[in-house]
């Protein structure tokens, strides 16, 4: 890279769309990335600024042009196919969500090409999503919203959290968040990942392939996922089986991680206390899906880790560390394995 060459960057907003990202009018205002967001992050930053020059884009209305000299890209999705030939300069994407599942397999990816993500900006809205829904389960309110589409006034009566066993699949950021503000509260928290880790909070933890002896533990199973090929189906129909009949459940990573057609079967038998789900393959549900009737179920639209307001800002904040990293050609921070899909 020459002295005299601005680093191009070329940022892909997209208008909303039913199945992809943002979903939805609101989504979209949340989730724009404008050249003030820009000027407002790079306002302190006068020598960063005089280095690169930023191209705002919508869709794919000025992607190949705008691609065969940028060095860098902000986006969701893009298109994968002769990305190489489309864009001969390019060395850096930066994904705008924490999830890369909608970029796999990364086959498409040659050497020299570096995929960072967001994750850790969404930590503490997680977080504190994450204690809400614990608390909403151990306090029957599942039930009781249940209850109260029915008409049905029934005393369900409940304890506090201290003592109960929180098993936390998925340990990276978003589950810890949760695990920092519930252990102090007093329950006992054990935490799945793949390499057995500890993590601040957890009692223990285990590794993934050892879950089955920990599931009959849990009065509340959390899922903090990303969506991999050993992630999928992992809470299966015999795994949920394994599961009391008290335990409630909660999933803010990946649909794909938990089978949720032997879900609503078990709630439909009043075989699981609740769930609170935040994430689904297709958004928005499909208004024929049975997840609307579904007993004892919360529904909320994938909100559970995007800051109203203020996610842009984290995102560029972050872009920007990996920005100044970048032009000293340093390591960037939040590298996507190629190998592992996270």
């Amino acid at each position: 890279m020459k002295n005299n060459k601005k680093i191009k960057i070329h940022v892909k907003n997209n208008h909303w769309a039913p199945g992809s990202f943002p979903t939805d009018a609101e989504g979209e205002k949340n989730f724009t990335i404008t050249k003030e967001h820009f000027d407002e992050v790079l306002k302190n930053e006068q020598e960063i600024k005089d280095k690169v020059e930023i191209f705002i884009d919508w869709d794919e209305d000025n992607f190949i042009s705008s691609m065969s000299n940028s060095d860098a890209l902000i986006a969701w999705n893009f298109p994968k196919s002769n990305l190489k030939k489309i864009a001969p300069d390019l060395k850096w994407i930066h994904c705008v969500s924490a999830g890369v599942e909608h970029l796999l397999p990364l086959d498409w990816m040659y050497d020299g090409l570096v995929l960072t993500n967001s994750s850790g900006v969404h930590s503490k809205k997680a977080g504190e999503y994450g204690l809400m829904s614990v608390l909403m389960l151990q306090n029957h309110m599942t039930k009781i919203i249940t209850n109260q589409k029915n008409k049905k006034f029934i005393s369900l009566f409940s304890n506090p959290i201290a003592g109960k066993t929180i098993v936390v699949v998925g340990t990276g950021s978003l589950g810890s968040s949760m695990i920092k503000l519930v252990a102090p509260l007093g329950a006992n928290v054990i935490g799945v990942n793949r390499k057995g880790k500890m993590v601040e909070g957890c009692s223990k933890v285990v590794t993934t392939d050892k879950i089955d002896s920990v599931l009959p533990e849990a009065d509340i199973l959390y899922l903090a996922l990303p969506e991999t090929s050993e992630t999928k189906n992992l809470i299966n129909h015999k795994r949920l089986n394994l599961l009391k009949s008290s335990c409630g459940v909660v999933n803010i990573g990946r649909q794909s991680a938990m089978d949720y057609e032997a879900l609503c079967e078990k709630l439909n038998k009043d075989e699981l206390a609740g769930a609170i789900l935040d994430v689904f393959t297709h958004e928005p549900i499909e208004t024929n899906s049975k997840l609307w009737n579904t007993p004892n179920l919360v529904i909320t639209p994938h909100v559970s880790s995007d800051d109203h307001g203020n996610y842009v800002k984290m995102t560029l904040d972050l872009f920007l560390k990996n920005l100044k990293l970048f032009l000293l050609n340093k390591e960037l921070v939040n590298k996507i394995d190629k190998n592992l899909g996270y």
